[in-house]
């Protein structure tokens, strides 16, 4: 992806098939998961959802009732892709190799657009009647993750919190428009991309990026 380009939300289809209605749910939560990373829940809209996955408004709301639930569904769908993602990378994984393992995962998940970010947008709702009781159930189960199933103790399990949070809001910032210029921010980027720097600047949005 250059620098400036809308890239491609993984929702193409053959044109020839018909989609069922699970393959047409999917692909508008790939595509809300987009417009929600960029414009937050308050700045998206279920029309620009409708527009980036390429159906109409109407049906995004038959098959979701209302921008909030959609919302609660992008939440779902980033968090289980987060999930399984990390689990998969402990498969076979030992002691010295489990963390770097589960790293890597947070890091790859960068190429599904605006995913970091709409779980950002939904941890800064926490007052929201509905939004913010599904927000804390799903950071707890990344907490409980990191402390079960990665067997992390608090301390590490807070790090790895932490730096994956560090990530997110580099992201939301835009900071990627910064590398070069800035000798901070430059620094910032290398720190945290050690190995995969080249890879991290083409996949992570840009400032003039529509989604």
């Amino acid at each position: 992806m250059s620098s400036g380009s809308t890239p491609d939300l993984d929702i193409a289809v053959d044109p020839g098939r018909r989609m069922s209605s699970d393959e047409r749910r999917q692909q508008i939560l790939v595509a809300a998961l987009a417009v929600f990373g960029t414009r937050g829940y308050d700045g998206a809209t279920t029309d620009e959802v409708a527009r980036a996955a390429g159906v109409s408004q109407p049906y995004v709301v038959r098959l979701f009732g209302s921008k909030e639930n959609l919302f609660l569904a992008t939440i779902e769908e980033a968090l289980a892709r987060l999930l399984t993602a990390f689990r998969e990378a402990t498969v076979d994984a030992d002691a010295e190799t489990i963390g770097k393992r589960v790293g890597q995962a947070y890091v790859d998940l960068l190429s599904v657009r605006g995913l970091h970010q709409t779980l950002a947008n939904a941890y800064l709702m926490g007052s929201h009647p509905v939004i913010g009781p599904a927000a804390r159930r799903g950071f707890a189960a990344v907490w409980r993750f990191f402390r079960d199933d990665m067997g992390l103790d608090a301390d590490r399990a807070r790090e790895f919190l932490a730096e994956g949070m560090l990530i997110s809001t580099m992201i939301g910032l835009r900071l990627v428009d910064d590398y070069g210029s800035d000798p901070e921010i430059t620094e910032l980027f290398r720190s945290c991309f050690p190995t995969d720097l080249p890879h991290i600047l083409d996949v992570v949005p840009r400032g003039t990026d529509r989604w």
